[in-house]
């Protein structure tokens, strides 16, 4: 299933949501459907909170550039494009505590640098 991501600086980011990964987590955020926040940074990674409260499901602790997130601590779903402070070298992008991978990013996930905290982020079904 595909969403778009919408935020004033970038436009609109398509990504897919990948069922395989993460069935219940999945299957949570599509009820959840739309929603809106405010975007927060954390190095190359935007986040923000959702309207979900899963446990974490296969969680992993290193993810791929691009790869869309949900992060039970903090009821937050993540966008990855590069490493965070949390990272052990330049390559490494690790979060600040498991993820649950729910899908990736379509395209150039860099593209995410232009946004800034507090920004408006708008996930909707595409």
């Amino acid at each position: 299933m595909e969403i778009i991501l919408r935020s004033p600086r970038v436009g609109e980011v398509r990504a897919v949501l990948e069922e395989e990964r993460a069935p219940k987590t999945v299957a949570a955020l599509r009820q959840a459907l739309p929603f809106k926040a405010a975007a927060q940074r954390w190095g190359k990674e935007v986040y923000f909170p959702i309207p979900v409260a899963v446990e974490l499901e296969r969680g992993v602790e290193v993810v791929e550039k691009g790869a869309v997130g949900y992060w039970p601590p903090g009821r937050a779903l993540c966008l990855f494009f590069g490493p965070t402070p949390a990272s052990r070298h330049p390559e490494e992008i690790r979060p600040a505590s498991p993820v649950t991978v729910v899908g990736r990013i379509l395209g150039d996930a860099a593209v995410l640098d232009r946004i800034e905290d507090g920004d408006p982020i708008e996930i909707l079904p595409a």
